[in-house]
Order: structure tokens, then sequence, then C-alpha cells
């Protein structure tokens, strides 16, 4: 196996809602397991498309400006709660477009985890496409750990002071090369946690009832030849194949088992990525209550 891969900076974008709170939980019980530099983000954005800014440019500026002031004051007073061996989160309040804005942020502070909730303050029931959590999603270039509220939590609130209890992740593969790289971060969080580890591939073309058996051992087999020979001696493996959509037998497998992470590959930076990545990944998203770690190539 390559080396376990580590945490070293997070980034956690805050809008002050319920859902990006909880995300903040998740952000600082993992940062504290990997003595990770902790960063909260909140954007700003423009007002031009909401105010009369030509009409009143001195107040929309002075809005603009107490906007991000208070925002401040929150992440100021937020970080209060964060503390773990006297470190305490760094906090910045960003202003422009909120999806590139936090993009941007990332690549300044060398993230390489995005924790964002799945639902914000425009009022959204669930993940949509044009959501800024579904556009992070798809153009970072590091793992975004996306989680939902109210939904099956790994993580307990940061006042609880407990442990991260990551024991059950499924891991689903269509054995791309998107996919493959998305193993590696699924086998380190096993190593780390010890955690049961599921390696999930769906059928959604059913074969014929004589191939279905060999079908079925070929895939366990492809599922089975990348994961290293120790693994069973920090985690339990388990390979499974499933007919059906993908998105609906990875979301039904979660509940089955009471899984605590998806972990998926994704594509999605180029026109062609984006119909790819509104189907399978989007959907367990969109549909699911399980978080989410979503890998880039």
């Amino acid at each position: 196996m390559t080396a376990m891969l580590k945490f070293q900076n997070i980034v956690c974008p805050v809008d002050f809602s319920e859902f990006s709170t909880r995300a903040t939980d998740y952000a600082y019980s993992l940062a504290k397991h990997y003595s990770a530099k902790l960063y909260f983000e909140h954007v700003v954005q423009p007002l031009t498309a909401a105010y009369p800014y030509y009409a009143f440019p001195d107040a929309v500026n002075q809005i603009y400006w107490n906007l991000g002031a208070d925002a401040e004051e929150r992440l100021h007073e937020m970080t209060k709660a964060y503390f773990w061996n006297g470190t305490q989160p760094m906090f910045s309040v960003e202003r422009g477009l909120v999806p590139e804005t936090i993009l941007n942020f990332a690549s300044q502070q060398k993230a390489d985890l995005i924790v964002m909730g799945t639902h914000g303050r425009q009022g959204l029931d669930r993940l949509t496409m044009g959501s800024v959590t579904e556009k992070v999603l798809r153009k970072a270039h590091c793992p975004v750990l996306a989680v939902r509220k109210p939904g099956h939590d790994f993580v307990a609130p940061a006042d609880k002071n407990e442990p991260v209890h990551l024991k059950r992740i499924i891991y689903a593969t269509d054995f791309s090369d998107h996919a493959l790289r998305a193993l590696d971060y699924a086998l380190s969080l096993a190593m780390e946690y010890n955690s049961e580890l599921t390696l999930l591939h769906v059928l959604d073309e059913v074969p014929e009832a004589t191939e279905l058996q060999t079908a079925t051992a070929s895939i366990i087999h492809q599922l089975e030849s990348p994961i290293p020979q120790d693994a069973g001696n920090w985690c339990k493996v388990k390979p499974v194949v499933r007919l059906g959509k993908p998105y609906q037998e990875i979301i039904q497998l979660a509940l089955e088992t009471q899984a605590d992470l998806i972990v998926l590959g994704v594509r999605g930076r180029n026109a062609v990525d984006l119909a790819l990545f509104g189907s399978t990944t989007h959907r367990v998203l969109q549909l699911g209550s399980t978080p989410v770690l979503a890998v880039h190539v």
C-alpha cells in the first residue's frame, strides 16, 4: 500500500446556517484527529444584483462593508469554541462570488480537504445543480466532504469532545481511473480508524442468468485485486456486487449497513464531465443522508 494519506490543511466554508454549523463540527473533529490546520471561511457576495448600486453607491458600499465586519465578528466568536491542544482555528472573510471564492481560498491555503454542508442560506431543501456545494464539488482540486443535516453522522457536536466514529465505509467504484484514486482515500481512512470497508460495484445492465455467476466472480476479483494483502490486519474488507441503478444501490446499501461514509471518485472540470457528474455522484448527494467524500482525479 502507498503511504497513508493525511489531511494537513482543512477548509470549511461557513454561512452561519445550521447546515454549515454541522460541517464545522466535522472539520474540527478531523483537524483535531490529524493535527491539521483548520480554516473557517465566510464569503460576502457582491450586492449589485440585489441593490441599485448606481443609484446609491455609498449606501450599498456601506452595507457591503457592514456584512463583512459582522461576519468577521461572528467567526471570531465561533472559533473560540474550537480549541485543541491550545490551537485555535484560523478564519477569514472573503469577498466575491461564493463558489469561485471558496475554490480560490482553498487553493491559497493548499487545502487537502474541503468540508461543506449541502444546504445553506438560499433556502434549498436539497443539493441541486447550481448550488454552491455542487459547484465546489465539481471543480475542487482536492477531496470534498459533503455532510447533511439531518443525516447519518460519524462526528459528534464539537462541545461533546468525542473522537471520530468512522466504523463503516462504502467505497463505490465503476473501475474507472478516477474511482481508483478514491480507493486510496477509502483505504487510508479504513486504516486510520480500523473501519469496515465495503467495496461496491453496481451492475446497471443485468446479464443473462447463465452469465451472472461468472460476471459476479469476475467483478469480485476486480474489487479485491487492488487491496493490499495485509489489509485484513487493520480493517475488514467486504466485496459486494449489486444489480440496479448505481445511485439507488449505493444509497440503499448505506442505509442497510448504517454506513458512516461513502467514498466516490468524481470527474467534473469540463463540459463533458459535467454530464457525468450529474448522474451517480450528484444523485447520491441529493437523495442520500450519508456523508460523502468526493475525490477528484
